[in-house]
């Protein structure tokens, strides 16, 4: 089974419809696109950028097919467009600019993540993979980072592909869920193409096929010696815990997924340390989310491990970004045109943008000011964000894997102070326009 058949086809027909348009209209100037979130969605205090690998991925190999152009030219939409469109099509190569935050970077509203600087059909037609792939992803690795904060330093394993809305979102929800500080994934597959760490027990099905909980457990250790790890609360937990006891330390860990998780974790762990099983993990599932794993380490629950499954895999608390994408520049006969929208609520700024992160002397965060990408940097040692990936088409850098990746999500957010991180409560980080963006404006403004 191919995962995509029809890669090109992959958007929204009106920017199809808008790419024959500017076709027969001759419109065929260099645009500058800016991807960004108006707003912090609820309970968010920051976001983590993920993604781009995939969008940069897309953007090098992005080809019509015959297949795909044959649909086109048979939709009632495009009976009017001429041939030479189609025969567009089939040359159709991105061949623009690239500036992004890189992956595991915080950013906050209304920062760009994105931007793409090429002639304005090969920009508009990305517009709906751009969005669906770092919307969901950076919406779930924001999600994540909230969850392996709220482990205070123990572990996360992300287990939430049978609730994801498909198996690719599982695919690249794990992927972004390693970003934002997971350990791990129960997702095989991700495993296998991202090369991230997979984790699994059993389920309460392979005790039930047994005739007793007790000869579900040995036959387990039997095959697995080395990575058991017991799932205990199929009938009885404390009744499972105490034969647990019976296999000795050679258990690696016991899972706990229903009931009183704060005093059964205490109990088990009582009945775990007697039997001389100190080192015996205790791993808690069952709809954890960061608020509900504060609760428990603040009733003093002696877990080692949290698997996260429906709350991460879906944002549960915060389903959408509502990141946009919108044209900000354009070059017509040599002259920079600036763009934005005035509409209520929805206005933008024109121009490309640098964001600016302004540090304190020991390199923690004060502030983020938005200005354009060719002034200066605001204040002394600021650090700017935006990094070009792609020249002329073509990918510039040399890509971090994704481990160094999440380290550097982890690197980041120590340097983003405690008040901006809190679960709950959090302060609002400070983002500034810059007096010569905010000119720009005004200036764009009275010329409309």
């Amino acid at each position: 089974m191919i995962r995509h058949r029809w890669p090109a086809l992959m958007t929204d027909l009106y920017e199809l419809t808008m790419a024959a348009g500017y076709f027969e209209n001759e419109i065929r100037h260099q645009a500058t696109f800016e991807l960004f979130v108006r707003h912090m969605p609820p309970h968010r205090s920051y976001l983590i950028a993920a993604g781009l690998a995939q969008v940069l991925s897309y953007l090098s190999e992005l080809r019509f097919t015959e297949q795909e152009i044959d649909f086109l030219r048979r939709h009632p939409a495009f009976q009017h467009v001429s041939s030479e469109f189609f025969e567009y099509l089939r040359r159709f190569r991105f061949t623009g600019d690239v500036w992004a935050l890189p992956e595991g970077t915080p950013f906050f509203a209304p920062e760009p993540v994105l931007y793409i600087r090429a002639p304005i059909i090969e920009a508009q037609v990305l517009e709906t993979y751009l969005l669906s792939m770092i919307n969901f992803q950076t919406s779930i690795a924001s999600k994540a980072a909230r969850v392996v904060e709220a482990a205070q330093g123990r572990p996360v394993i992300e287990f939430g592909a049978r609730r994801a809305h498909s198996m690719d979102s599982a695919l690249y929800g794990a992927r972004a869920a390693f970003i934002g500080g997971c350990v791990g994934t129960s997702n095989v597959e991700a495993g296998a193409i991202f090369g991230i760490p997979i984790y699994g027990t059993a389920a309460h099905s392979w005790t039930m096929a047994f005739d007793s909980e007790m000869e579900a457990f040995r036959a387990y250790l039997r095959v697995f010696p080395e990575t058991t790890i017991l799932l205990l609360d199929t009938y009885d937990t404390i009744a499972a815990a105490e034969k647990a006891t019976q296999l000795g330390p050679v258990i690696r860990g016991v899972r706990l997924d229903s009931g009183d998780v704060i005093t059964l974790s205490k109990r088990v762990r009582q009945i775990l340390d007697q039997a001389g099983m100190t080192n015996t993990k205790i791993i808690v599932s069952s709809d954890l989310d960061e608020y509900r794993i504060t609760e428990l380490l603040a009733a003093g629950a002696p877990i080692d491990m949290f698997g996260v499954g429906t709350q991460l895999s879906v944002s549960y608390d915060a389903p959408t970004l509502g990141g946009v994408y919108k044209l900000v520049e354009q070059v017509v006969d040599g002259q920079v045109q600036y763009k934005m929208k005035l509409s209520a609520e929805k206005a933008t700024y024109p121009g490309r943008k640098q964001i600016w992160r302004c540090l304190d002397e020991d390199g923690h965060y004060l502030h983020d000011v938005i200005g354009l990408m060719d002034e200066d940097p605001p204040e002394e040692g600021a650090v700017p964000l935006l990094k070009q990936y792609m020249r002329n088409g073509r990918i510039c850098v040399q890509y971090p894997t994704l481990k160094e990746i999440q380290e550097a999500a982890r690197a980041h957010l120590a340097r983003l102070p405690a008040p901006y991180r809190k679960i709950r409560g959090a302060e609002t980080y400070p983002v500034k326009i810059s007096p010569n963006l905010e000119a720009l404006r005004e200036r764009v403004l009275r010329e409309l």
